[in-house]
């Protein structure tokens, strides 16, 4: 079986040595010393500063919300967020767990991002914040999102759970927004197994945050702040030292898997339109086909062949009946019909890749 994904599993005498570290302390959780290390290389790594790492990309979204008052029980009438319904569920049901009603505005049909135009139309004065999402690791049109948010005096929290190391114009990616907060999920580029990071442009956001993720605990019988355990531990960060450490050879892997791809069916299909200047992190492969039975058809065929395909992202956002959308996306509907994304990950053969396109071709001809 090719599974669509599959978690990079580290070399285990790297990460025996951080868990015999763990033994040896017996301190588990509670801002350790692996956290504080893994927190150092990953701001080393990305380029960035007031990072904080937390249990996962879920949390990451709602603590971000939370630090930056967009989310919260001090509103008459209920905060809204204008984002993307291209995107997994979490982006959109984690406004809504919080008790912000996400609003949708379509896409960019060739980068798949959320066009700003739309934004613009979507502002209302409930409006609290833009959370926009760099689908697949493609970058947002950042420039005229933060030139709305400043416009309208709104918090930009961008998703960026797909776009681990990614750089706009020779800088990251995550130094946009408010904060950009990523997902360290097992199937994704750069995980620890599970886990999550927020990227603060300023530093009293993340000192704010900081108490948030611990209950708002600030001392032995002090509690400043209204909080939550959204702590990562050093079992998590352990596995993500040692994954951090082989990053080249992971994204190397990735890389000529999907140029393999892209050479043999790009002639008959069509991909994301990737922004210029934008380093890609060759986290996922999507295909658009011609239509959604052409979508099928190849999932059958792949299937017949033990290989794993995804509907990502399927449904688009406002289809969703407990998110309480009145909104309708087109552009997102018809792109969430036709999507695939095909296997991807460090370990997929050449052979395996060439079976897969061959059987993508064999429908598309």
């Amino acid at each position: 079986m090719i599974p669509v994904t599959k978690p990079y599993l580290p070399d285990r005498k790297t990460l025996d040595k951080y868990l015999d570290g763990i033994y040896e302390r017996e301190w588990l959780t509670n801002n350790g010393q692996l956290v504080q290390e893994l927190t150092a290389r990953l701001e080393e790594y990305l380029g960035v500063e007031n990072l904080l790492l937390v249990a996962n990309g879920t949390l990451a979204l709602q603590i971000a919300y939370r630090a930056l008052g967009v989310s919260g029980f001090e509103y008459q009438e209920q905060p809204e967020a204008i984002t993307t319904p291209f995107t997994f569920i979490a982006t959109a049901s984690s406004l809504k767990w919080d008790g912000v009603q996400p609003v949708f505005a379509d896409i960019d049909p060739n980068t798949w991002c959320i066009d700003p135009d739309n934004i613009e139309k979507a502002v209302t004065s409930n409006t609290k914040a833009i959370v926009p999402v760099h689908v697949f690791g493609n970058a947002c049109d950042v420039d005229a999102i933060d030139e709305i948010a400043r416009r309208h005096q709104l918090k930009v929290i961008y998703d960026a759970s797909h776009a681990f190391g990614v750089k706009y114009k020779g800088k990251s990616l995550l130094e946009h927004g408010d904060a950009a907060t990523l997902s360290f999920h097992a199937t994704k580029l750069f995980h620890t197994g599970e886990g999550g990071a927020i990227v603060f442009k300023r530093k009293e956001d993340l000192e704010r945050a900081k108490k948030m993720i611990n209950f708002g605990i600030t001392g032995p019988e002090k509690i400043e702040e209204l909080g939550i355990n959204a702590k990562m531990n050093e079992i998590q960060a352990a596995m993500g030292l040692s994954v951090l450490g082989e990053m080249h050879e992971n994204l190397a892997a990735r890389e000529a898997i999907f140029n393999q791809y892209k050479k043999g069916i790009e002639e008959r299909l069509t991909f994301q339109s990737i922004k210029e200047r934008v380093s890609y992190n060759y986290s996922y492969f999507p295909v658009l086909f011609r239509s959604e039975n052409e979508v099928l058809e190849v999932m059958r065929r792949l299937g017949k062949i033990d290989v794993l395909s995804r509907r990502y992202f399927k449904p688009s956002m406002e289809e969703v009946d407990c998110l309480l959308s009145d909104y309708q996306n087109p552009i997102s509907k018809n792109i969430s019909s036709r999507i695939l994304c095909l296997p991807i990950y460090s370990g997929l053969t050449s052979t395996e890749v060439n079976h897969i396109v061959n059987t993508v071709m064999s429908v598309t001809s």
